[in-house]
């Protein structure tokens, strides 16, 4: 049985359904985050990456110079620093490091490679500033989960030193669609169908091939990447692109941690002031950053 909390979230979402209009759809997804109070010893510090949006979080908690790179959910077409902030200003807390978030640019209006290009920009923006690379988590939600594995790879083949570990939560990295849980799953994900993860890659493609390793990175070779935990909920369509990936990435010697939360849905974590799991998992998810970036 699902916890009552997790419950109350589905209900929430099943009275708010999502809109047709692209600008209400954003409107969405921003409020989902923007409807929780930020802590008061949160800073927030906004940024420049070379041109990209950004904003640095810091906490009380956040020891030395570890910083978690962040790229937002959101389909590629929606999700922002306002949808996202709570959340990622209580990962880096957990984790003791300041996060680093970027607004990266979005589909239709700007399709793939754009928000790559940014991710790489902001990624080269903290190396500049003196971060070494071993003290960097590169992480993101959902199509920011693909996007975060995107740019290891991109890193790599460009020769740029890698990141000391990747957390992906609940990660897109099959937009051809090919998992078994897209259909298997349909009837408990609250949040994403088939049809509705086929416009999106539709709109981010406009053209390139879905299988590419740079949007599908589930069909990349992952040799050499940094460790990586994988999150994701049971009742996510997107659960078997978590389960392959990890599958992948230990097949490649990549050191992976894979963690299905039971009875969980899409992007719970930014539900985590309401959800127990939303707290336990962040929690994990901080313990593993710091443990990889020596914060601990």
């Amino acid at each position: 049985m699902a916890p009552d909390d997790i419950d109350v979230i589905r209900a929430r979402l099943a009275a708010h359904p999502r809109p047709a209009d692209l600008a209400e759809r954003r409107a969405r997804i921003d409020g989902l985050g923007a409807g929780y109070a930020l802590p008061s010893d949160v800073v927030v510090e906004p940024a420049d990456a070379d041109g990209v949006t950004a904003e640095w979080t810091r906490t009380p908690a956040a020891e030395g110079d570890a910083v978690i790179l962040f790229l937002h959910g959101g389909g590629y077409v929606s999700g922002s620093l306002t949808s996202h902030r709570h959340m990622v200003a209580q990962a880096g807390r957990e984790a003791r490091a300041r996060t680093f978030a970027l607004d990266y640019r979005l589909a239709p209006e700007h399709p793939f490679p754009a928000a790559l290009e940014d991710a790489l920009a902001g990624y080269r923006f903290l190396l500049a500033s003196g971060i070494a690379p071993a003290r960097i988590a590169l992480a993101g939600e959902s199509a920011g989960g693909g996007l975060a594995l995107a740019t290891a790879l991109s890193l790599r083949a460009a020769g740029v030193p890698l990141p000391g570990c990747l957390w992906l939560s609940s990660p897109w990295v099959d937009l051809a669609l090919t998992g078994a849980s897209m259909d298997a799953k349909a009837a408990v994900d609250p949040l994403l169908s088939r049809a509705y993860l086929s416009e999106l890659a539709g709109l981010y493609l406009n053209g390139a091939d879905a299988r590419g390793p740079l949007v599908s990175p589930l069909g990349a070779d992952l040799a050499g990447l940094p460790p990586m935990l994988i999150q994701v909920g049971s009742a996510e369509t997107l659960l078997d692109d978590s389960v392959r990936l990890a599958a992948v990435a230990g097949a490649a010697d990549v050191a992976v941690q894979l963690e299905i939360w039971p009875h969980m849905i899409h992007a719970w974590h930014l539900f985590y002031p309401e959800v127990a799991d939303g707290r336990r998992s962040l929690a994990s998810a901080g313990a593993f950053v710091a443990r990889r970036l020596g914060a601990r």
